[in-house]
């Protein structure tokens, strides 16, 4: 169980704190929904979180199993969209994932795998599009 503390410091603008590290974290509403977008809104957080979880769970899998493969270097760009008409929610993350290695890497199915099934994945709302694109290039 992790604890983080939220506080609304008015004007659609939040500060988070992660109690294990202290880090923290604003938020903002985005200038599309009557904030200043001066900072990630809660659902940049959630496509943020896909694209990160997905990286984080290649590192994992590739450490567990003693993949021969080098990820660092990997990245990701993330898209998120928002349903043109209410109720606002997300209705699709495009992912792009590149990993500087062989396109023909024996690990590559096991370590595309991990991505698609990361827990933050899994846990996205089933109507919420995922398309994910993985790039090799080594």
């Amino acid at each position: 169980m992790v604890e983080i503390t939220v506080q609304y410091e008015g004007e659609l603008h939040c500060s988070s704190v992660h109690g294990p590290s202290k880090a923290t974290l604003s938020t903002d509403a985005p200038a599309d929904n009557l904030g200043r977008g001066a900072a990630f809104s809660p659902t940049d957080l959630t496509a943020t979180s896909l694209g990160t979880c997905m990286l984080t769970t290649m590192g994992i899998i590739a450490q567990k199993k003693g993949l021969a493969i080098e990820l660092s270097g990997s990245s990701a760009v993330i898209r998120k969209h928002m349903t043109p008409a209410p109720p606002r929610r997300i209705a699709k993350i495009e992912v792009e994932i590149t990993i500087p290695q062989p396109a023909n890497h024996p690990d590559r199915a096991e370590i595309e795998n991990a991505a698609l099934t990361c827990p933050v994945a899994l846990s996205l709302h089933p109507e919420t599009e995922k398309a994910v694109t993985f790039r090799w290039q080594g």
